[in-house]
C-alpha cells in the first residue's frame, strides 16, 4: 500500500507560478514512474507530466516549457513546478504513481489549482 499526499494547488494570477509537491509513503521497489495527472471541469483527466525512476520526464505539449516535474530519493516526492501559468491550467491535479515490479498503480486525492485574474 502507498499514500499519496500532495499539496501547493492555489489560486494564482495568470503567468504566476505554483510549486505542488507529491509525498509518497514509503520506498519504491524496482522500476516506477511517478506523474501529475489533471483533470478540468467537464474534461478528462490528462496526464501532464511523468518522471521515471532512470530520472527521464515527459511532458504534454499543453505544459512543456512552463512545467517541469523533478523528484526527490531522499523524501520519496515528486514535485511540479508550474511557471508561466494560464487560465486554461485550472483544474484539479492528481498525484499517480506506478511501481511495475508489483504492478501497482496509487493516486492521490488531487490539489486544486484555480488561474484566474
Amino acid at each position: 500500500q502507498v499514500l499519496l499526499e500532495e499539496s501547493g494547488g492555489g489560486l494564482m494570477q495568470p503567468g504566476g507560478s505554483l510549486t505542488l509537491s507529491c509525498t509518497a509513503s514509503r520506498m519504491f521497489i524496482g522500476s516506477w514512474d511517478m506523474g501529475w495527472y489533471r483533470q478540468a471541469p467537464g474534461k478528462q483527466r490528462e496526464l501532464i507530466a511523468v518522471i521515471n525512476s532512470g530520472g527521464i520526464p515527459i511532458y504534454a505539449d499543453s505544459v512543456q516549457g512552463r512545467f517541469t516535474i523533478s523528484f526527490d530519493n531522499a523524501k520519496n516526492a515528486v514535485y511540479l513546478q508550474m511557471n508561466n501559468l494560464k487560465l486554461d491550467d485550472t483544474a484539479a491535479y492528481y498525484c499517480n504513481m506506478k511501481e511495475y515490479s508489483l504492478g501497482l498503480n496509487y493516486w492521490g486525492k488531487g490539489t486544486l489549482v484555480t488561474v484566474s485574474s
